[in-house]
């Protein structure tokens, strides 16, 4: 809100300069326990399951901080792994990058990857992102055929452009685009790549929306609602 109490949006480019954004550098440490309990996920059996003769697993992770999780599970999976983490800053742990590990500074709303993945996760990284349902619907069309993304996420985090709640319609929307929603927990699934489309037009962000279910400041996305749009999600082949 601004002095006047008015809804003050702004843009994905402002936002990263944000305090909000560069406060959350202190929660970027996790190690790969840390992410086996924030998504409920067994990351390297994970993995390991994924394994194929002559190819390599592949696993993406977005808004990975010092990427201690992948600097460990690159060494306990040993060779036959590929891993891409992808960080606003430059803050990653190590001195040297282990083969098959890439270490990518760049904003997750304008990076691209090469190929698809067996496994994409990002972990609290969506509470600081400003067009969070672009960063899913992207995240789900960059999967393999039989691939996982898995993500903390935060659906009372998504408001309408006039700051009201995105209320029931958002979870049931999600659903019908063939994603998976734990209100409870708090984590958003998607099996399977796919071609998302939902009916919400990216209007801003705010970032002094104040703490979120963490505890700590995070950012609310707005999003005009488009009633005569069509939700549709089309699997990848």
């Amino acid at each position: 809100m601004g002095d006047d109490g008015r809804l003050r949006l702004i843009d994905d480019e402002a936002l990263e300069r944000s305090s909000t954004v560069a406060n959350c550098l202190m929660n970027r440490e996790r190690r790969l326990p840390g992410y086996n309990r924030e998504l409920g996920l067994d990351i390297l059996a994970e993995l390991r399951s994924r394994r194929r003769p002559g190819t390599a697993v592949r696993w993406l992770d977005l808004c990975c901080g010092t990427a201690n999780a992948l600097l460990e599970a690159s060494a306990d999976f040993g060779a036959g792994i590929e891993i891409v983490g992808v960080d606003l800053v430059d803050f990653f742990s190590g001195a040297s990058r282990p083969p098959g590990l890439a270490l990518i500074t760049s904003s997750i709303a304008a990076w691209e990857p090469q190929g698809v993945f067996d496994l994409i996760t990002c972990v609290h990284g969506l509470h600081y992102v400003g067009d969070k349902l672009a960063t899913i619907r992207r995240a789900a069309s960059w999967l393999a055929e039989d691939g996982l993304f898995v993500a903390n996420f935060d659906a009372r985090s998504v408001r309408l452009a006039d700051g009201t709640p995105a209320g029931p319609r958002l979870p049931a929307a999600l659903r019908a685009a063939g994603l998976n929603y734990d209100p409870r927990n708090r984590r958003i699934r998607c099996e399977g790549a796919r071609t998302i489309e939902l009916p919400y037009a990216y209007a801003g962000s705010d970032d002094q929306a104040g703490p979120n279910y963490t505890g700590q400041p995070a950012v609310n996305s707005h999003y005009d609602y488009q009633a005569s749009a069509r939700t549709r999600h089309t699997p990848h082949q």
